[in-house]
């Protein structure tokens, strides 16, 4: 590897371990304010909350306004913190439901979040920060296809045949979302 390529990954490292901060930062706030109430959420519900905000981000982008408050970037933080949310509940699939103690809450989100952040690297190496040169549109649009394709698994019983299973699509969701988050604090992307 080339040292200009060492220095943009390490670059992409440290963006990446902001933006996911800022992700985690919120998780533990709301689990203070609401415990772990997401435990009820079943593989659909979490999909379906992750549509509703990637839904929002891309009727902002074609209206060209918006009327709530909440900017995309939040709802970038929201859907990296529900595919996080979904790789835990997977952990969990056949458990009852129980709250989490903060620092067990805190430690799931941390695994998961060093797993999607292990993903990156490794695709950020085969494809050459290719991310860099897209659009949010087209990260919008691959979140919705990654949600699409876990409905379908979810209606083929959880089982694929040759394709990536669910965790493999929360941890896209996850890593396409941070890197508009990346790229909206470049300011090469609206927020």
């Amino acid at each position: 590897m080339k040292i200009a390529e060492l220095s943009y990954m390490n670059t992409t490292i440290l963006q990446y371990d902001l933006a996911m901060a800022s992700c985690r930062e919120i998780f533990i706030k709301k689990t203070k304010d609401y415990g772990t109430s997401w435990r009820v959420l079943r593989t659909i519900s979490i999909a379906d909350q992750i549509f509703i905000k990637a839904q929002r981000i891309k009727n902002i982008q074609q209206i060209g306004r918006q009327l709530v408050g909440d900017d995309i970037a939040s709802e970038f933080r929201g859907m990296v913190n529900y595919g996080i949310i979904g790789l835990i509940q997977l952990e969990f699939q056949r458990e009852a439901v129980e709250d989490l103690p903060l620092d067990a809450a805190s430690a799931w989100f941390d695994r998961k979040a060093e797993l999607a952040r292990s993903v990156m690297e490794d695709k950020n190496h085969d494809y050459g920060e290719a991310w860099r040169d897209m659009s949010q549109e087209s990260f919008v649009d691959l979140i919705l296809m990654k949600l699409l394709r876990i409905r379908q698994i979810l209606a083929n019983d959880g089982k694929t045949l040759i394709s990536e299973g669910i965790d493999a699509n929360y941890t896209d969701i996850i890593n396409y979302s941070i890197f508009a988050l990346i790229l909206i604090q470049e300011q090469k992307h609206k927020g």
